[in-house]
């Protein structure tokens, strides 16, 4: 039996903090099943990670990483400046260079150079930190969104949020706060009209372009959506099939992160016009750096995809089937076209 390499201690290790996707999973589990070492190497991994159980996690702050790094970034830049001032008092004297000198350029050279190594270590790996809090806070928020989105069923009847549509509509006019319908968020704002869901909640803390419009609590009742593209950074299904009574009838896949086809929407006064091109095919959400993006499910689970194809289906939720220009009216037309926009 060969040794394992350092890519199969890696992803052992990913598995037993629980950073691996689910083909990733399968394959550390594979690994750990069919070789004497990995199970070595799993167990003694999860014996010394199991006093970590009894804690309670907590939610990491904003602004932790950028706050961290600029930190850091200060050390450095300090250590900088010290050796630059050493440098050009000794060049301003005409004396030889004294050993004491070397000695001190030394010890600051070697802090400086500590600091950057540190830098180049740690950045990248609480910048991926980061980036994993976000996505889970981001599912906790679509969570929220589900709880609120069952209050608001229970309480009328077993029908969704709705509102009166028409044939030809447009889905895509965030913004407009006419009577009529124009956009697919005017109904998923009932919630937060009626208060079920906080507006704060409509806005993936990793869309840096959502943070600063989010919606004042005592502006709620002047607006029949939400009031423009930015304050509501998640894409929401487009329902398939009503019945007689207009209730919606596709719950299987409900919300996700923006869409990255209709991130750029214009003016409502204006079309609509977009051909898929091959990047818009295949880019995933900007909510997550493009890594994948969460998916709101109909049973109530979250799951983060790096694929924007629904497994069973192999649908592309972003997308409507053999639909390549869109101008904002197009609508599913069977149960398995899962379309969340805009």
């Amino acid at each position: 039996m060969s040794p394992l390499s350092n890519e199969q201690k890696q992803l052992l290790f990913d598995y037993c903090i629980g950073l691996t996707t689910e083909e990733q999973t399968a394959e550390a589990q594979a690994l750990i099943s069919t070789n004497s070492e990995a199970a070595e190497i799993y167990s003694s991994i999860k014996a010394a990670l199991e006093p970590l159980d009894s804690v309670e996690p907590q939610v990491c702050p904003d602004g932790l990483v950028e706050r961290t790094f600029a930190l850091v970034k200060g050390q450095v830049d300090s250590s900088i400046y010290q050796l630059e001032q050493l440098l050009a008092v000794e060049q301003a004297k005409k004396s030889p260079v004294k050993i004491g000198f070397w000695r001190n350029l030394m010890e600051v050279a070697a802090v400086a150079a500590s600091i950057m190594l540190i830098v180049g270590v740690l950045v990248p790996v609480m910048d991926y930190a980061h980036q994993r809090n976000m996505q889970n806070v981001c599912g906790l928020q679509m969570g929220s969104f589900f709880d609120g989105l069952n209050s608001y069923i229970a309480d009328h009847d077993g029908y969704q949020p709705s509102v009166s549509t028409a044939t030809g509509e447009p889905w895509w006019k965030i913004g407009y706060q006419g009577r009529e319908n124009h956009s697919n968020t005017r109904r998923v704002f009932l919630l937060v009209r009626y208060g079920y869901v906080e507006p704060k909640i409509f806005i993936c803390p990793g869309n840096k372009n959502g943070r600063n419009y989010q919606i004042e609590p005592s502006q709620i009742t002047n607006y029949r959506d939400f009031p423009n593209r930015q304050s509501v950074t998640y894409s929401f299904q487009i329902s398939c099939v009503r019945d007689g009574r207009g209730k919606l009838q596709c719950r299987r896949v409900i919300m996700s992160d923006w869409n990255p086809i209709f991130e750029e929407l214009p003016n409502y006064n204006s079309t609509l016009s977009v051909r898929l091109n091959k990047k818009l095919l295949t880019v995933n959400s900007s909510n997550h750096n493009l890594r994948g993006q969460n998916v709101l499910f109909g049973d109530g689970r979250v799951e983060f995809l790096k694929s924007r194809f629904i497994k069973v289906s192999q649908d592309d939720i972003f997308t409507l089937q053999d639909t390549d220009v869109y101008q904002g009216i197009e609508v599913p037309s069977c149960e398995t076209d899962f379309f969340l926009a805009p």
